[in-house]
Order: structure tokens, then C-alpha cells, then sequence
């Protein structure tokens, strides 16, 4: 009975209030709202929350153009049923008028019906009007590149050449790319078998085990993913394992570990070395098990801030630490619409001291012939390559190694992949050794 007071549009609008408003995160949100949906209305809500969040300064633009007067901070679920109504007129193959009478229907699920001729009437104007309302969205960079004034700034002081393109490139829809699982099977066998499952997929140059879905599928559809056959990953995280050059017998550090990608990634490489995986929170140290699990494999997981040595460290030296700094995310975008929403210009500075502090708190646990990568999944040098080039002014025994095998666009310190480099995620790689 639950199910049926509930709609994919109804819920959409619900979520998005949620991460507009209250500033909770699409996936926190999302994950416990779509069980309250039947399953065939699971897909067009998700598709809306995501499609909404991508393009909400746009559609927040021309909410601002039908609209009288805005709506109160009470009726916010209205404000974002009417972005679910015009995300569907502009971006989904959905006809024009189910669109307009699903979205005015979820009105009443909302109990809400006063606003069914505000939502009619601010949807056909739109339609009537469409043409005019679109041009006026590129007096506004925030509204012509559907980010934040802040962020498009920030793009355009770092990459003043490819700010249009990092921007672009944030707001496609991202692929779907697997790791192969090459403890169980090679990405050959494993391509042949996604061609026997109709699943068209191709390989991802420069990742060994990474496979590039033609379009995303279920996960429960990939053969052999509850066996542990294969995960998904992007190919911009899948350099990292490559670049920690790993080996037998090594102890290794994965600091900032949670979901576990890349800590599963590390053991496939050598499942019988020593991983310390650290979280700070122990709810999320659940997906390092989950994962770890499916794939047969074996970490040592702590929750505890990685920072504070004191509360987690045995006193032995590491081979290997990676630190996946907490960062902006401003990689990610195309993957995580709501950063446009989360992210606050001062959150930046502030995860600079963050990242600064994990560099200077864990350099001293690797051994003298041991590598440190530093790796994040942001787009901005403050927390990329200024980040190194500090470090090592303040550590003169430290040395920035090279690769030979480059995983992105080298910098002055480290190396930048920007969003959309060669479809991939924006990534920054640096790798540290004592001199």
C-alpha cells in the first residue's frame, strides 16, 4: 500500500528539496527514497533528480521567468516539481502533454493540489514562450553554463584555455566502466562474455583491466558481478593502482579508503600483501566489507581519521600510502550534479587544510624506500598541484617522482586529468619518495 502514495515525480521533488534546501547528499537521499517506489517508476525518478540537479541553474533561471513571485521556503517540493516539469519538456523523449499531466497530477500526491494551476499554467508558458525564455538564460554565466558564478570563475582562473570545455564536460551524462577482476578472469574473457549477454562494451586504452560500457545497465545484469568478476570503476581511478607500482610482501596504507574502489583495486594487484584501509566513518567502512567480500579479498579496516596517528598506527613503516584526499569533488561533477548545490566557495580553503594535514601526518609512516601517491578526483590546482608544490617547500627530504607510463596531462607538480579527458573523470595524480 505504501508504494501507491508515492510517484516518481512526487518523490523526485521531494529528494531535490531535500539536497536544495537541507543540503543532504542526491545519493544519502535517493537511496532511501526510491525503495518507497514501485519498481517501474524507479528509473524515471532517479533519472529526474539527476537530470534536475545537472541543469538546476539553468531551470532555476527559467523558474524565475514564469513565475510571479517566488514560492515560499514551505513550498519547496512545488519549486522543484515545476524543475522536474521543464527538465522533462527540454531534455526527456517524454510527449509533451503526459509529461505536463503526470507532473500537475503530483501535485496531489504532494498534498499540495492549490498548486496544480500554478504548475499547468508555468509549464505551457514555457512551451508558448520556450524560445525567448532559453535566450535569456545566456545573459547569466551561471544560468549559460549551468554551474555556479563561483565555480565558473574558479574554472576560468585555473584553465583559462579549457574552463568552456571542463565545464561542458561536467555536464554530460557520465559513462559506465568496469574493472576487471584479473584474480578471476581476463578483460578478453570477460568482453567475450558481455558480448554473449548482449551488453556492447569496448576497452579502455591506458587502464589494462578497465572496460567502457557502450551505455550504463544494472549492475545485477553484468555476468559474474556478485562472484566478484568485475566492479565499476572509472578509468581516471584506475591508474591508481598502476602508479603505486605494486608488489609482493608490501604493507600498505589506503588512508581515505571508503567505498573501497581503489583498496580492492590494490589487492587484486597482490591479494596476499598487508592493506590497513582507514575511514573516518564507520558507516561507510561497511562498503570497504561489502566489496572486499564479493571480491574474496582481505583488508584490515579501521575506522579512525587517518591524521590522528596516534589513535590507529602500530608504529610499523608502510611501503605504500595512498591518500584519496577528501576533496571538492569538481572532477566528478558529471557523476555528482549535487556538488553544483553542496559545494560552498569557502568549502575549498578548507579542504586545503584538510589535504595539507593528511600530507604532513602520514609522510612520516612510510619507509625510506617507500612511494606516497597523492591522488584526488578535483579540477582545482589549490588542491592539486599548489597542494604538492607546498608540501614539498616544507619538506626538503621529499621528491616528486615522475612515471613513465603518464596517467594524465603533466603539471609542474604531479598530474592534472581534466573532466572528460579521454571520456575519463577529472583526476590529479602526484607521487612522492625520500631523496
Amino acid at each position: 500500500m505504501a508504494k501507491q502514495k508515492h510517484s516518481a515525480r512526487a518523490t523526485a521533488a521531494r529528494v531535490i528539496t531535500e539536497v536544495v534546501q537541507k543540503k543532504h547528499s542526491l545519493n544519502a537521499v535517493l537511496n532511501s527514497a526510491l525503495p518507497l517506489l514501485a519498481e517501474n517508476e524507479r528509473s524515471l525518478c532517479q533519472q529526474l533528480c539527476y537530470g534536475v540537479l545537472r541543469w538546476h541553474p539553468q531551470l532555476d533561471a527559467i523558474s524565475q521567468q514564469l513565475l510571479a513571485k517566488p514560492l515560499k521556503a514551505k513550498d519547496g517540493d512545488i519549486a522543484a516539481l515545476l524543475l522536474c516539469g521543464l527538465y522533462q519538456l527540454r531534455d526527456l523523449r517524454i510527449p509533451s502533454h503526459a509529461a505536463l499531466s503526470e507532473t500537475v497530477n503530483a501535485t496531489k500526491t504532494l498534498g499540495k493540489q492549490w498548486a496544480k494551476g500554478l504548475i499547468n499554467a508555468s509549464l505551457r508558458n514555457y512551451e508558448r514562450q520556450h524560445e525567448e525564455i532559453e535566450l535569456i538564460l545566456q545573459q547569466s554565466n551561471s544560468a549559460k553554463y549551468a554551474h555556479p558564478d563561483w565555480l565558473v570563475n574558479r574554472f576560468k582562473e585555473d584553465w583559462p584555455e579549457q574552463w568552456q570545455a571542463v565545464l561542458d564536460a561536467s555536464n554530460q551524462q557520465p559513462p559506465m566502466m568496469l574493472r576487471v577482476n584479473k584474480l578471476h578472469i581476463s578483460r578478453e574473457d570477460y568482453l567475450h562474455q558481455l558480448l554473449e549477454n548482449t551488453i556492447p562494451a569496448t576497452e579502455i586504452v591506458g587502464c589494462p583491466e578497465g572496460i567502457l560500457l557502450e551505455k550504463p545497465c544494472d549492475v545485477f545484469q553484468l555476468p559474474g558481478f556478485s562472484n566478484g568478476d568485475v566492479s565499476v570503476q572509472d578509468g581516471a581511478a584506475q591508474h591508481v593502482a598502476a602508479l603505486l607500482d605494486i608488489k609482493p610482501n608490501l604493507r600498505i596504507l589506503d588512508a581515505c579508503a571508503a567505498p573501497g574502489g581503489k583498496t580492492c583495486h590494490i589487492l587484486e594487484q597482490a591479494p596476499e600483501n598487508e592493506v590497513i584501509a582507514l575511514d573516518i566513518a564507520p558507516n561507510r567502512l561497511l562498503q570497504i566489507e561489502q566489496n572486499t567480500d564479493r571480491l574474496k579479498l582481505d583488508a584490515t579496516l579501521i575506522a579512525s581519521d587517518a591524521a590522528d596517528v596516534d589513535q590507529w598506527w602500530d608504529g610499523q613503516l608502510f611501503d605504500r600510502i595512498l591518500i584519496d584526499a577528501p576533496c571538492s569533488g569538481t572532477g566528478v561533477i558529471r557523476r555528482h550534479p549535487d556538488i553544483k548545490l553542496l559545494r560552498r566557495p569557502e568549502d575549498i580553503s578548507a579542504l586545503a587544510e584538510q589535504q595539507s594535514r593528511l600530507l604532513s601526518t602520514l609522510w612520516p609512516l612510510l619507509k625510506p624506500d617507500g612511494l606516497l601517491i597523492y591522488t584526488t578526483c578535483s579540477a582545482l590546482k589549490q588542491e592539486n598541484e599548489q597542494q604538492i608544490e607546498s608540501f614539498l617547500q616544507q619538506h626538503p627530504e621529499a621528491l616528486e617522482n615522475s612515471f613513465t607510463t603518464e596517467p594524465a596531462h603533466r603539471r609542474p607538480f604531479g598530474y592534472q586529468r581534466l573532466p572528460g579527458d579521454d571520456k575519463l573523470d577529472g583526476f590529479y595524480y602526484a607521487c612522492l619518495s625520500h631523496r
